[in-house]
């Protein structure tokens, strides 16, 4: 989601221990006999001690691996390329056909009759870009998205350079220093400054980084100690992402009565402004917005900020800053939780925008909802996610789309009194 209020819109494959690597002329030698037997023994060890407890989980392994890679890959806006590569990648073989906007916003579809239906959820992330480097080879950074100061001081990211990525970190001023009426204060964002380790302009410059190269959170994909919940970065909004390629693998060979439009969005972060140059070229009859939550089950005594908690299932937002749902469409959504017998949270937020905002004023008005899937610490290096959530926000959207014919959308979109 993008950080709004009511009154503005935003505007490694891993190696085979048992083969031996090449040398530098690109020569692989032959496996020592002493190498072979073991890697043998290991192998059938494996083979009866370990494959009953792996296929169990081979469908869950698959969607773990699904969501580290899309949280892993970088893409705040502007520079979406190597996570539109991963989805691409990633919904090709359920599409029939993929093509993009003139803003780099992916348009997969599935179907060929019945209502153009929109699913919408954004590849970009919060992130930031490289301002200016400084004589003494410190950076300074534009921040991309609604980024509050306090989550920014001593952190690790990674700055996406000409020769690769580079480690860096926003550092802090020693509390050693610091007089005792400060420490409790906010360092505003003007005054933080990207520690890459080099001491000169000519050494940053060396490193392939310099103005304009985008900037990410560096927090890698976690299960947390063994449970459902899962930490990263950017679930926002490549929870959404997830949700739809599994929900595209299942209607892949699913009827479903419409024509499925899966778009994914860019610089949502900065302005719904992927969601607008889509729709415009989608031209939806109904549009559904797939977006990471809020969750208001940690710091209690809030209960007006948010309703929604953790592994208590997906949710519906009644009212955002940014945008009203269609209340034909909730009522579907509410009635396809209860037939399913899936949990439904709702939720009333301050302070938040989506996808939907742009696309139900587009093409002269289009029915929207914003359903989410709830996470702990948006707009942050780390949030987390739970895993039922996820897979409940498969069912439903599945579910939904499954009864989204021409009658039930005809009906949605009739406002005569």
């Amino acid at each position: 989601m993008t950080k709004t209020n009511q009154r503005q819109l935003p505007g490694s494959a891993g190696s085979d221990p048992c083969v031996r690597p090449a040398n530098e002329h690109g020569v692989r030698p032959a496996s020592a006999h002493g190498v072979r037997h073991l890697c043998q023994t290991l192998s059938l060890i494996f083979t009866l001690t370990g494959i009953a407890l792996a296929l169990p989980a081979a469908a869950q392994d698959r969607t773990v691996t699904l969501l580290q890679q899309l949280t892993d890959t970088p893409g705040p806006p502007g520079f979406e390329e190597p996570i539109r590569k991963v989805m691409v990648d990633a919904m090709k073989p359920f599409a029939a056909s993929i093509t993009f906007d003139g803003l780099g916003s992916i348009i997969a579809t599935q179907g060929t009759q019945g209502p153009r239906i929109m699913v919408d959820a954004h590849m970009d992330e919060l992130g930031g870009m490289i301002r200016r480097v400084t004589p003494r080879g410190l950076l300074t950074m534009q921040m991309l998205g609604g980024w509050l100061d306090q989550a920014l001081v001593d952190q690790r990211w990674i700055i996406i350079g000409a020769n690769g990525p580079v480690r860096a970190v926003t550092g802090i001023r020693d509390v050693h220093v610091v007089p005792a009426d400060e420490r409790t204060r906010v360092y505003p964002r003007d005054s933080l400054f990207l520690d890459v380790g080099a001491s000169t302009e000519a050494e940053v410059a060396a490193m392939g980084i310099g103005p304009g190269d985008p900037v990410v959170p560096d927090s890698p994909f976690t299960v947390m100690n063994g449970t459902g919940n899962y930490l990263a970065k950017g679930w926002d909004d490549r929870v959404g992402c997830g949700v739809i390629v599994e929900a595209m693998r299942r209607l892949a060979t699913l009827p479903h009565p419409n024509q499925i439009l899966w778009t994914i969005t860019t610089q949502e972060e900065i302005g719904l402004r992927g969601a607008e140059s889509a729709a415009a070229l989608v031209k939806p009859a109904l549009a559904i917005a797939i977006e990471g939550g809020i969750t208001g089950d940690v710091f209690p005594g809030r209960p007006e900020e948010t309703q929604v908690k953790l592994g208590a299932g997906p949710g519906i937002f009644l009212y955002d800053s940014s945008a009203l749902p269609n209340r034909k469409l909730t009522q579907l959504i509410r009635q396809t939780a209860a037939e399913k017998k899936l949990p439904l949270q709702t939720d009333v937020v301050q302070g938040y925008g989506d996808d939907s905002a742009e696309i139900q004023r587009s093409n002269g008005g289009v029915p929207t909802v914003n359903m989410v899937v709830p996470i702990r610490y948006t707009h942050a290096h780390n949030g987390i996610m739970n895993r039922r959530d996820f897979d409940q926000m498969v069912d439903l959207l599945v579910g939904l789309l499954q009864k989204l014919d021409a009658a039930a959308v005809d009906k949605i979109r009739d406002f005569t009194p």
